[in-house]
């Protein structure tokens, strides 16, 4: 039996992206001759800090051995 589109929509509706009204324009920024989606700069902004932590959080290395 095939779920139905409102079915579907119910199952969807307890995510996450559910909180962010995605239906409106788009919030742009401009420096000069850049212009970036605040959404865009958001996750690049995420993804400098997920790069840098795992830059400065030390490794757990074994113990002995010569690894």
């Amino acid at each position: 039996m095939p779920l139905g589109p409102q079915l579907i929509g119910l199952a969807m509706s307890g995510t996450p992206a559910s909180l962010v009204n995605l239906s409106g324009p788009g919030r742009y920024v401009h420096w000069g001759f850049i212009q970036i989606s605040v959404a865009n700069l958001i996750l690049i902004g995420l993804m400098v800090l997920v790069f840098i932590a795992a830059i400065v959080i030390p490794f757990r290395w074994h113990r002995g051995g010569d690894r």
